[in-house]
């Protein structure tokens, strides 16, 4: 691996846990922990990083940060498999249902994917793809056009313009972020924008948010906590936490995870 592949892979990492060791580090990415230590160092100069003791961990600029779909979609599974079956829930025959980007929404996507009658449209290419397989009569998948980003979603003005045409039901949406002043929010201006658009479009809005997105703020806020009408999270989320989403969310569910 080249040392700029390394260095990306560690700002994913770093982007993803918020802080990590640099044994571990030195353990994912097959390398030594010399090895390691001296990208995380010129990291660090160029102001991507935070260097700690024994450790990295992000810093302010990491907010415009933006993990691939393949690095979030290996994180915290059995949170999202539980999350998506919660959401699943909600789900109803002749529903127009927007689904995003993201691994969380993707989980869901996997439920959905049997479900008789339902209209879907999605700026997630992950998603299409997985509709694509094996196409049902009874359903109708959209996939927008717009700019690609590294979770695989399409985003701006042609994007938006395709979500503007319709009326949806649900929107079910993922987020880099959530913190109960800054509210939801992505590293990507762009797909903030979308994000903002879809959920004008949308007569529910469902963010589903495990519990290592809690005090994660990325580049742009989207929404505030008051404008999901649903968050869904998980058990690990800390009691202090669930206590300030339940007051500004009106719908707050909790998948149990051991």
């Amino acid at each position: 691996m080249l040392a700029a592949q390394r260095k990306a892979r560690i700002l994913e990492e770093v982007a993803i846990a918020g802080a990590i060791r640099i044994a571990d580090l030195a353990e994912k990415l097959e390398v030594s922990e010399v090895t390691i230590r001296r990208d995380v160092e010129a990291l660090a100069a160029q102001g991507m990083v935070d260097k700690v003791h024994g450790g990295v961990t992000s810093n302010s600029l990491s907010s415009t940060l933006e993990p691939t779909f393949d690095s979030t979609s290996q994180k915290e599974q059995a949170a999202k498999d539980g999350i998506a079956k919660l959401a699943y829930e909600l789900v109803r025959p002749g529903m127009a249902i927007a689904l995003m980007g993201g691994s969380s929404v993707y989980a869901l996507a996997k439920l959905l994917k049997d479900s008789p009658n339902i209209t879907i449209v999605t700026n997630s290419v992950p998603v299409s793809d997985l509709f694509a397989q094996n196409p049902r009569a009874d359903q109708t998948v959209v996939l927008t056009g717009g700019v690609r980003t590294p979770t695989d979603s399409l985003v701006g003005n042609i994007t938006a313009e395709v979500f503007s045409r319709f009326n949806l039901d649900l929107v079910f949406m993922g987020t880099r972020g959530m913190d109960s002043e800054f509210g939801f929010s992505s590293p990507n201006l762009v797909e903030s924008e979308t994000n903002r658009e879809v959920l004008r479009r949308s007569q529910k809005a469902v963010v589903l948010a495990d519990h290592t997105k809690w005090g994660v703020r990325g580049f742009s806020s989207f929404a505030s906590f008051e404008q999901a009408d649903v968050v869904i999270t998980d058990s690990k989320l800390p009691k202090a936490a669930l206590n300030q989403l339940n007051e500004q969310v009106k719908d707050v569910r909790v998948a149990q995870i051991r």
